[in-house]
């Protein structure tokens, strides 16, 4: 069976949660986290020298690390990325936001401002920044929606579920998502997709 090993808090390792629940794929969940240690045993080494979650253990037993590779790898041959090439490298464009724009700012300041061992991290300059720059890709969300349903194409696919990772819970970071009427919408679409389950849901034992 396939295995994901990962944070149940942490929005990289919640999408491919989310899209193995929408996919009706049977795994295991094993709670594994960067914050005491256990990414970094040698077992675990093994299944990612970067030390980092999520990781995900195919049937055959092969590894694979980074959450929207996984999404990728997931969504082959589903609704989930778009037939289309054109769509198809829309989902990719906002992949590579999601990861470059949009995570390193609204889900490092919701870490800082949650998470105990990182408030000496979460120095005045630092809470600035990354609310300047997490506004400013809310913002370049909120436009592209204004025209959109969606990210890639006319339906949900692997963008919407990476960009929804970390927007639903940007309150926490102390970003004002009423702000946003358009990303507000759009998480409402996301939400009543069909198989849809929340950041703390996990598979029965």
């Amino acid at each position: 069976m396939t295995v994901l090993y990962g944070m149940t808090d942490s929005g990289n390792c919640y999408k491919p949660r989310l899209l193995l629940a929408k996919l009706g794929r049977p795994f295991t969940h094993v709670e594994v986290s960067s914050r005491d240690g256990s990414t970094r045993t040698p077992e675990f080494l093994t299944r990612n020298p970067n030390a980092m979650v999520p990781v995900l253990l195919l049937e055959d037993g092969r590894p694979l690390a980074e959450s929207n590779a996984m999404l990728l790898h997931l969504a082959e041959g589903t609704r989930f990325l778009p037939h289309d090439s054109y769509e198809r490298a829309l989902a990719y464009q906002w992949l590579f936001f999601e990861q470059y724009s949009h995570e390193p700012y609204i889900a490092v300041r919701r870490a800082l401002l949650t998470y105990p061992e990182r408030a000496a991290a979460a120095t005045p300059e630092r809470l600035a920044l990354t609310l300047e720059r997490g506004n400013k890709a809310l913002g370049v969300m909120e436009a592209h929606l204004a025209g959109h349903d969606f990210f890639a194409g006319n339906a949900l696919s692997v963008a919407d579920i990476a960009l929804y990772a970390y927007t639903h819970t940007a309150d926490e970071g102390g970003f004002t998502l009423n702000d946003y009427p358009q990303v507000s919408a759009w998480l409402r679409r996301v939400e009543q997709d069909p198989g849809h389950v929340p950041l703390a849901w996990v598979p029965d034992a």
